[in-house]
């Protein structure tokens, strides 16, 4: 499935990078093999990080925080490092969305048809239809096919559920960037209070919590 989200993108990338109607103030770009080298110059340069794994899978890892650390803004789920770096930028510059560990779990066990999700959201339904009809890949419907069945029957990560909850984000979002004091407070307060992602602080703790062994003083004037 993960290889028919990879050609949704790159097939969506080509039709708005293609349209002169857009592509001068939107672009969508795929990075293949995200690592180190190409992060530095990412993280520094994004306005906005989304990290919306589903609650509950500790999906959401460290790549948030250098985003956090960075300025970046956080669309983001209660899931894996979100909650920590929410608690310590505070909820009210954090953009938060989705379901919770908690909801999810309800929600499954109540038996989740994300058919009737879909029937309930003209737009989700209109978003789904257009992939599926080969908009974005030449015309060709197979492609498509797979991942949009699989939205539609089965979803098991409730991307579907989460659905309105993240464009109601979105226009937080966008309220947000129409004020850049507000904006830039936020963004200045994200790397301000990411101090306690840093390694020394991780370090420190593992020593404590986890190794249980104590700091080494070290004598800088002794002879070598």
């Amino acid at each position: 499935m993960a290889k028919h989200i990879i050609k949704l993108i790159n097939a969506v990338a080509e039709t708005v990078n293609a349209d002169p109607e857009v592509n001068h103030r939107l672009r969508v770009a795929f990075v293949p093999n995200f690592n180190v080298q190409n992060a530095q110059l990412i993280y520094p340069a994004a306005d906005v990080s989304e990290q919306i794994s589903t609650a509950g899978k500790e999906a959401s890892g460290t790549g948030n925080m250098r985003f956090m650390l960075n300025g970046a803004l956080t669309i983001g789920t209660l899931d894996g490092a979100n909650v920590e770096m929410r608690e310590e930028v505070g909820a009210e510059h954090f953009f938060l969305c989705g379901l919770t560990a908690n909801e999810v779990q309800r929600v499954k066990h109540e038996g989740y048809r994300p058919s009737d999700v879909v029937a309930a959201n003209a737009e989700l339904s209109a978003v789904l239809d257009l992939i599926g009809s080969g908009r974005f890949t030449r015309g060709d419907t197979e492609i498509p096919k797979p991942l949009v069945e699989n939205l539609r029957c089965a979803d098991p990560f409730l991307v579907l559920a989460d659905y309105p909850a993240y464009v109601a984000c979105q226009e937080q979002v966008s309220a947000a960037w129409a004020d850049p004091e507000r904006w830039t407070q936020m963004s200045i307060l994200n790397t301000a209070r990411a101090g306690k992602f840093s390694s020394d602080r991780a370090i420190r703790a593992h020593c404590d919590e986890i190794w249980g062994v104590a700091a080494v003083p070290i004598n800088l004037n002794q002879d070598r």
